[in-house]
């Protein structure tokens, strides 16, 4: 058995079920790839006696099909019959075969990827719903978990449904990727042993995927794991953008044009600039495809510092995506090598600065538990103003608005070394500082801090400038 790494609150969530004297109905919802799948067996590898898994994009009676061969492959040589011809049907012969359980014992059924059962006008959520409200609800020995990688889906039609399901949800789970720490536990666990600095970079390209994290191999760098499982004609991940999207989505074409969009701007796009650069109309569609992207964890939007929401922003932070779109997708070298003769170039250098920036702004939680504000009501995002004619700009990495009338503005930096301020970039960070009290009018105590992979390196403008600096360790917290 792999032991589960991280997930603590998840699994804590997992076993109270098990110990509640009702019966509960546990909705499990996040990105392809998370480890959804591995959680729900790992926690309940005793208790399940019945698992089910949607087939993608078949009809319902290949589903009944399969639905009927997992109950006889479980319940065994006494389910008689044929395959049932509804879901209705379907449920009642799942029901027969539970009251032939033992009550004193807690038993786990498994729906995985519940959104690909549900095909068009199969009544199979009427049915389950039918199910749950007059048989299961009525007991105290059954846990039901239902799973699913479309999380728009899950929550439209699960966790907010207005139906027989209204309510019904004693728990639920949003599994979210690793953080940095959880992938260095991850690591640990499969034997794998690189330092910090590699793990840094294994998720800048991959983020915390337990999936993609477990391509890497004992005794190989990164750099290696990359160039294999990107470059190569048979890697996993060379391929692997199309159908993440594909799987989730019933039709991903204006996903994929949104995602390709936020790609080319790192610092983000408003709704309108979306609309002209995607040519989607405004409205319930465009609501509707930034919704289901931000519920599977591929963007993040937020409304930065002294605007309303009218300029909110969105982001793409999924790594891998921003990883494929920026070197793989239209690359014109591949094969061993590839990825190590990209090491040295200026676009390596310019994504690995804001890809650490998208690490860090995941971490932001670690952040203040260093700066010692983790008791303090925050709110966090980057800031920046475009300036005029009259008036230069100026961009913030992160503020860290403080409810104690002090701000933390902080500097992310990714160096192969220590990270030196040059006389010229102390110019910049105090027109940022000057900007930003003549923009948003604060009058709040600015605390200039620093996040860089190897710390920064001391000279007259550290003394003067910065009041905290930091190394990535903070983010392993």
């Amino acid at each position: 058995m792999e032991k589960i790494s991280g997930r603590i609150a998840e699994c804590k969530i997992l076993h109270e079920a098990l110990q509640s004297k009702e019966s509960e109905l546990i909705a499990v919802y996040g990105r392809r790839r998370v480890g959804k799948t591995f959680l729900v067996r790992e926690v309940y590898r005793k208790e399940i006696v019945f698992e089910f898994t949607g087939v993608h994009n078949a009809p319902m009676k290949m589903q009944l099909s399969a639905f009927f061969s997992a109950i006889r492959k479980q319940f065994g040589s006494r389910v008689k019959g044929d395959v049932p011809l509804n879901w209705f049907a379907a449920f009642e012969l799942l029901k027969e075969c539970l009251e032939t359980q033992p009550k004193s014992v807690k038993k786990v059924l498994f729906f995985d990827e519940f959104p690909w059962i549900h095909t068009r006008k199969s009544l199979f959520l009427e049915s389950f719903e039918h199910f749950w409200n007059t048989w299961l609800s009525r007991r105290r020995d059954v846990v039901v978990v239902i799973c699913g990688s479309s999380a728009s889906w899950m929550l439209q039609k699960v966790v907010h449904n207005k139906g027989g399901l209204h309510n019904r949800l004693t728990r639920r789970i949003r599994l979210m990727p690793f953080t940095l720490s959880e992938t260095e536990q991850y690591l640990r666990s499969r034997k794998i042993d690189i330092d910090r600095y590699q793990i840094l970079q294994l998720y800048m390209a991959f983020g915390g995927i337990p999936q993609y994290l477990k391509l890497i191999s004992k005794g190989e760098s990164v750099a290696q794991t990359i160039d294999r499982e990107c470059f190569t004609r048979d890697g996993f991940l060379r391929d692997e953008f199309g159908g993440l999207y594909s799987s989730l989505f019933t039709d991903s074409t204006d996903h994929m044009k949104i995602i390709g969009a936020l790609a080319s701007k790192p610092w983000g796009l408003t709704r309108n600039q979306l609309i002209e650069s995607c040519k989607i109309a405004s409205g319930g569609t465009l609501s509707k495809l930034l919704s289901e992207l931000e519920d599977s964890g591929f963007i993040i939007s937020y409304i930065p510092f002294d605007k309303n929401s009218s300029d909110k922003i969105f982001k793409l932070q999924d790594e891998y995506s921003l990883f494929y779109l920026k070197f793989i997708r239209n690359s014109r070298l591949t094969g061993t090598g590839t990825w190590l003769r990209q090491l040295s170039s200026a676009t390596w250098k310019s994504w690995a600065g804001f890809a650490f920036e998208r690490v860090c702004l995941k971490h932001i939680a670690q952040i203040e538990t260093s700066l010692g504000i983790s008791g303090v009501q925050t709110q966090s995002a980057p800031w920046f103003s475009k300036g005029n004619k009259k008036a230069s700009g100026a961009q913030i990495d992160l503020l860290i608005d403080r409810a104690d009338h002090c701000i933390n503005v902080c500097e992310m930096k990714y160096a192969e070394d220590g990270f030196r301020i040059s006389s010229g970039y102390a110019s910049e960070l105090k027109n940022k500082l000057k900007v930003f009290k003549r923009e948003t009018g604060s009058r709040k105590t600015l605390f200039l801090c620093f996040i860089t992979t190897y710390g920064l390196m001391p000279n007259q403008y550290t003394t003067s400038l910065v009041q905290s600096s930091y190394t990535t360790d903070i983010l392993f917290q």
